[in-house]
């Protein structure tokens, strides 16, 4: 019950700070803006496991009690700084049903990805679970296309920009999920490392996240987001490849892991902030709130795929896994890594440039207008 009640938090919290971002931070600035807040997030992302395991080495509980005083100054800092509305608006509630299927597709699809190593890929339970995603998948969008306040306005990524970052933040965020997950379970399972010296081993990797992103600020300015999110994609891709060719079952971290952490680091610096800054950037003014709120999701949901891609390929007995086993899912980051390169590619060409623009630009109304017509 605690893990649900902190989901419903987080999820009512991360799409909403970006929404309040964007409605505070003049238009010119809103691309550094969304850069920088994705870059924070990727930033705490991969630094959990080296927070966690400072405090494992104080007390385990200490991983949940920490986030208490957290939630309160949060709360309290939200209601001295945050904008208040001068009026609140009084609407019908989001589809809810639509809320139900959507997780009813992600759950049973990692149900399924988590469980076939042991029940067999073949065998009815795996096979039911897998159809129960694809029809709740399928009803969903035909629901949420149909619907009159949808949980995800759907029309959005009908936008050509918007629509190819978010394939590539979905595609980048499940290559995210496996890279960090793995590198932790290699580190603790495999070279039998402590939390703390696993922790302290991955500090380079999540260092250079919002280094990267700050250093490239006056480029993407520049040279938009495409070339960005490609360069990115790619340097994510060197690491993986590292690892699969150079990782040893004997710990060698300045080898193996280093230069796997270094490389995977930027590339997340250069392509994950990017991506969601082309995403949200692609959207009309009026609907911010509602397109910040996909691209969130849409991170989320590749983060729990991507968990459930790693355990598929290592198997839920993971001190069991061999190097060839690690060796898969690191190929298949690699590869993810590259097609978040061709989504850079196609954001540079056609489909929706990622040059960025200044805040006159006709871009997004042309886009929304492009919308408009299409419906």
């Amino acid at each position: 019950m605690a893990r649900v009640v902190q989901a419903v938090g987080a999820s009512a919290q991360i799409p909403t700070s970006l929404a309040l971002l964007l409605a505070t931070v003049p238009a010119e600035r809103r691309i550094q803006a969304t850069r920088s807040w994705a870059a924070v997030g990727g930033l705490a992302a991969a630094a959990g496991p080296v927070a966690g395991g400072l405090l494992t080495e104080v007390d385990w509980r200490w991983v949940f009690a920490v986030n208490v005083p957290i939630g309160i100054a949060a709360l309290v800092a939200g209601r001295s700084v945050l904008p208040k509305p001068a009026a609140r608006e009084a609407g019908p509630l989001p589809d809810l049903l639509g809320a139900l299927l959507v997780i009813s597709s992600v759950a049973t699809l990692s149900g399924a990805l988590v469980q076939a190593p042991d029940w067999g890929w073949t065998s009815g339970r795996t096979v039911l679970l897998l159809a129960v995603a694809v029809i709740s998948g399928a009803a969903f969008v035909l629901r949420s296309l149909r619907h009159s306040h949808p949980l995800f306005e759907l029309d959005l990524l009908q936008l050509p920009r918007f629509g190819a970052a978010n394939a590539g933040s979905l595609v980048f965020g499940v290559a995210f999920a496996i890279m960090l997950l793995s590198n932790v379970l290699w580190c603790q399972e495999v070279w039998h490392w402590s939390a703390l010296r696993t922790g302290v081993a991955l500090v380079p990797g999540p260092v250079l996240v919002p280094v990267v992103t700050l250093l490239t600020a006056r480029t993407a300015q520049r040279f938009g987001h495409g070339p960005l999110v490609a360069a990115g994609g790619l340097l994510f891709t060197g690491g993986m490849v590292w690892l699969a060719c150079f990782t040893s079952v004997t710990p060698d971290y300045l080898r193996d892991l280093l230069p796997s952490q270094l490389l995977t680091g930027a590339g997340v610096g250069l392509a994950l902030g990017t991506l969601v800054a082309a995403g949200v950037h692609a959207v009309p003014g009026h609907r911010a709130a509602t397109g910040s709120a996909l691209v969130n999701s849409v991170r989320q949901i590749s983060a729990t795929v991507g968990v459930a891609v790693l355990v598929a390929v290592v198997g839920s007995h993971v001190g069991a896994a061999s190097l060839h086993d690690f060796r898969i899912v690191w190929c298949v980051a690699a590869v993810l890594g590259l097609a978040t390169s061709a989504f850079g590619v196609h954001l540079s060409r056609g489909g929706g440039s990622g040059r960025t623009v200044s805040a006159t630009s006709k871009e997004p109304e042309a886009d929304a207008q492009a919308l408009t017509d299409a419906s």
